[in-house]
Parts: C-alpha cells; sequence; structure tokens
C-alpha cells in the first residue's frame, strides 16, 4: 500500500511543474485523495457492500470535487491534475500512468444496465480540461484528447483526438513529408504553397495534392522562430493538456488547402485570360483577387 502511494506521489511530482514538495502533494492535491477514497470505495463496491461504497464515493465527491464511481477501474500512477469537475462513470477503465485534467467526463451514452457503457483509456492516456469522453469503447495507449473535445468514438494509439465532434490526428499526419525536388511546379520561400510563380506556364502546372500540413508546420515554425521542421523536434515530451503546436485541427487543414488550391486556380486562369488579351480576345474581369495570406490567418 506504502509502495503505490509513494509511486502515486512521485508521478505528481514529476508531471506537475506546480508541485514543491512530496509533502505538499499528499496534504494538498485533491486529485490524490480522490484516487486514495476510490481504491477503498473500490474494494468495498467489489466485497458486496454497495451502499457504503456509495456513500464513501460520495462523501469523497464532496470534499474533492471529483465524482468516481466505486464500480471503475483505476489503474496505478494515475494524476487527476487540478481535477475539480471530473466525472468517472461505473463501467470506466482507466490505464496505469494516465493523467486527466479538470473538468473531464468519462460518461456513457446507453441507457442499459449491465453493458460497458463507460470508455476504456489505455496506459499513458492524457486527457485535457474540459474533454468528454462518451462511449464503451477505448481510448489507445498513449493517446491524447485536447481540451473540450467530445470524442465518440475510439482512438487509436498514439493519436490525438480534437474538436467536437473529436477528430483523429495520428503521427503520420504530424510528419512533414521531404520537398519534391523533380516537381515542375517551382515556388519561392514568400509565395504560398500550391501557388503559381511567374516562370511556371499556366497550361502546364498541376496541383500537386500535397498535405496542407507541409504549410501548417511552416507557418508554426515561422511564427515560433523553429529552423528545424516540427517533426524532429522532441514529440515524446509531455504535453499539459493534451495540446501542443503540432496537434492541427484535419478540418482547419483542409479549408487552408481549399484556399491554397483556389488562390493557384486564380493564378491559372489570370495568366489564361492574359493570353487571349494578347491574342486580341477581351476580357472582362471585375472580380477581386483572392487573398490567401489573409484567409490562411483567419483559419489560424
Amino acid at each position: 500500500m506504502f509502495k503505490q502511494l509513494r509511486e502515486d506521489i512521485d508521478c505528481i511530482y514529476e508531471r506537475d511543474p506546480a508541485a514543491r514538495s512530496r509533502w505538499e502533494i499528499l496534504t494538498c492535491y485533491p486529485g490524490l485523495h480522490a484516487i486514495l477514497v476510490h481504491r477503498l470505495s473500490h474494494r468495498l463496491w467489489n466485497t458486496g457492500f454497495l451502499w457504503l461504497a456509495r456513500f464513501v464515493s460520495h462523501l469523497a465527491r464532496i470534499f474533492t470535487g471529483i465524482e468516481i464511481h466505486p464500480g471503475a477501474q483505476i489503474g496505478k500512477r494515475v494524476f487527476f491534475d487540478h481535477g475539480h469537475g471530473i466525472v468517472v462513470g461505473e463501467t470506466a477503465i482507466i490505464g496505469d500512468d494516465c493523467t486527466i485534467y479538470q473538468g473531464v467526463t468519462l460518461g456513457g451514452t446507453s441507457l442499459y444496465k449491465g453493458t460497458k457503457r463507460h470508455p476504456t483509456l489505455e496506459s499513458g492516456v492524457v486527457v485535457g480540461a474540459g474533454a468528454q469522453i462518451l462511449g464503451g469503447f477505448t481510448v489507445g495507449e498513449n493517446a491524447k484528447i485536447g481540451s473540450n473535445a467530445v470524442v465518440v468514438k475510439p482512438v487509436p494509439a498514439n493519436a490525438t483526438a480534437v474538436g467536437n465532434p473529436a477528430r483523429i490526428i495520428t503521427k503520420e499526419d504530424k510528419s512533414a513529408p521531404e520537398p519534391n525536388q523533380d516537381s515542375e511546379t517551382t515556388t519561392t520561400s514568400s509565395a504560398p504553397e500550391g501557388i503559381l510563380t511567374p516562370n511556371t506556364h499556366p497550361c502546364k502546372a498541376e496541383w500537386t495534392g500535397k498535405p496542407l500540413k507541409e504549410l501548417l508546420e511552416r507557418s508554426a515554425r515561422t511564427q515560433s522562430g523553429q529552423t528545424k521542421p516540427i517533426h524532429q523536434a522532441s514529440n515524446d515530451a509531455f504535453a499539459a493538456y493534451a495540446v501542443d503546436n503540432t496537434n492541427n485541427d484535419p478540418l482547419v487543414q483542409v479549408i487552408h488547402e481549399l484556399i491554397n488550391h483556389s488562390a493557384q486556380q486564380e493564378q491559372r486562369i489570370s495568366k489564361l485570360c492574359s493570353a487571349l488579351e494578347e491574342l486580341g480576345q477581351r476580357v472582362e474581369n471585375g472580380q477581386q483577387p483572392l487573398d490567401v495570406e489573409r484567409l490562411n490567418k483567419m483559419m489560424e
């Protein structure tokens, strides 16, 4: 019992930079207190003292602001950071080394008794503040749930879920491919990816379909002053609240790609109109040019 308590205190000391001493953690951290009381109520629940188990968990809720059903299963070295407003349902399972921030709900969408109504978090999962994980599915090992995400379907291991409803970002989505040196479409460092340059023939240019993550990572490096690609930086560092500068919403990525594709098409049409005018054909064009940089900044 004391060995497990030491593990619980040590894991909090490692993950929380605000922790000044282990004595402070033992006496002032409601997340630790909630887990300690839950172990007692869970033991009572498994031995058949159902009412007493619920009453003990109710007392823990009053003093800590964290509601854990005594039937829930919680592994080792689980850290409820801040903790207030966390709700863990009866059939929820939390694996070892998980970190859960305030306002998180591990809830259910089914009203049938005796079924797996609440989620399973495998080891190493980080759940950001305000996230809602609803249903009897599994969140894979070392996955991250972004703050305020609403997750209603399984999350693969090592992936990140962001948004409402949550969209999945895998590690492959975070790594930028190497630029193609043989591409016919040449770009400059100042031109957005996918935009035609003056030396590009309008009839030969093709939409390359490069994933927008390359654009977003380049923008993030510019804003943060990074000189090396994000995918070469340390991705194994602990991410507080399950978010970092590589967790780009896939929906935002799609909109960025559509904006840049529209800008490329606009430049191709402009060049075709210029070619027609050189041949003596008058072309009316009263449309304002697309400001791709402004639109991309609005999306970011």
